[in-house]
């Protein structure tokens, strides 16, 4: 074989290897592809699947109540004729996140910028860890230290100090009075939520905080800013979708938590203005009765379980709309 007959085929065997390759490579690309679309659209399917089994279980409810169920307060499975309305649930529901929001996000925002700003080195890891910590504690244990310890204390030496302090400020005696103070109310079940939101805040504000690049802080520190102005011109705005993701998240947290609300809460269908009375929530609702309830109560508890996987996809709604407006206000 000549010199050039021999290259000629060292390069035909070449060309095949390479399609060898490139038909392999194919194959695998078109593997993975499907795998993903697969795993994606079952995503849909098990949401699609969730939605339908609430829709069927809340069926009877639906059909018997209709939209009154929103609006009725008065809960009362055990009449002849039941008298079910989720409105203290939802008004608790809501009120309990309201509160745990206003006390966590100011909070774990604080914390963060402590542990990214403020905070010496040493000190960081073991603060970050005792936050992870926090984030991992079952909730029935939140809700027996709620019942047994914060209770308690909040009954006996902080509510009643409120309640006198506030008994001629008209308003103000309304929301944080009360006729009898306990250790299981709206506020104190608040609170439980609040710390137990507060790491998973603190944790993704850390992150988003550490995206920033170390020159814009940089540069501010230069001009002369205070810690204070960096933090307020520089971080937080450059990390706002960050923030914004994080403690929404945190309040899908919030409107969902069961076991540690239901301990301290005080599960009672009654609305009151004033914090400090029991209340209840649509999870703690249906924790402390489905295991008691049959068929149109059941599908009453069902009814609530519908009501709550919508508000909590509303909310997430929201905040992927608020996002989406806060990158294109960005990007203008």
């Amino acid at each position: 074989m000549s010199v050039s007959e021999h290259r000629v085929s060292l390069l035909a065997q070449s060309a095949a290897d390479r399609a060898k390759v490139l038909v392999s490579m194919a194959t695998g690309d078109r593997i993975f592809s499907t795998v993903t679309r697969v795993c994606a659209y079952g995503v849909l399917l098990l949401l699609a699947g969730i939605m339908l089994s609430l829709v069927i279980g809340a069926w009877p409810a639906i059909q018997a109540f209709g939209l009154e169920f929103l609006v009725t307060r008065r809960w009362a499975p055990q009449l002849d004729e039941p008298v079910l309305g989720a409105l203290a649930p939802i008004y608790g529901t809501l009120l309990t996140s309201f509160i745990a929001m206003i006390i966590a996000v100011p909070f774990g925002l604080g914390v963060a910028i402590f542990l990214t700003e403020l905070c010496p080195i040493p000190l960081r890891r073991p603060i970050r860890v005792a936050i992870e910590l926090l984030a991992g504690v079952p909730s029935i244990i939140y809700g027996m230290w709620g019942f047994f310890v914060l209770g308690p204390f909040l009954a006996q030496h902080v509510e009643p100090a409120i309640v006198w302090a506030v008994q001629d400020i008209p308003v103000l005696n309304t929301i944080f009075g009360a006729e009898v103070i306990s250790n299981i109310s709206l506020f104190n079940a608040s609170l439980i939520l609040a710390i137990m939101i507060l790491p998973f805040i603190t944790a993704i504000a850390v992150d988003v905080f550490g995206t920033v690049p170390p020159v814009l802080k940089e540069s501010a520190y230069g001009i002369g800013c205070t810690t204070w102005e960096v933090v307020k011109n520089v971080v937080i705005p450059f990390t706002r979708v960050g923030l914004v993701g994080g403690i929404m998240l945190a309040l899908g947290r919030a409107l969902g938590e069961t076991m540690a609300v239901t301990f301290i809460i005080g599960n009672s269908f009654q609305i009151d203005g004033s914090i400090f009375s029991p209340g209840t929530t649509i999870s703690a609702a249906i924790a402390s009765e489905f295991a008691e309830s049959s068929d149109v109560h059941r599908a009453a508890l069902m009814y609530l379980g519908l009501l709550l996987f919508i508000l909590t996809f509303i909310v997430l709604a929201a905040a992927r709309l608020m996002l989406a407006r806060l990158d294109k206000r960005a990007g203008a």
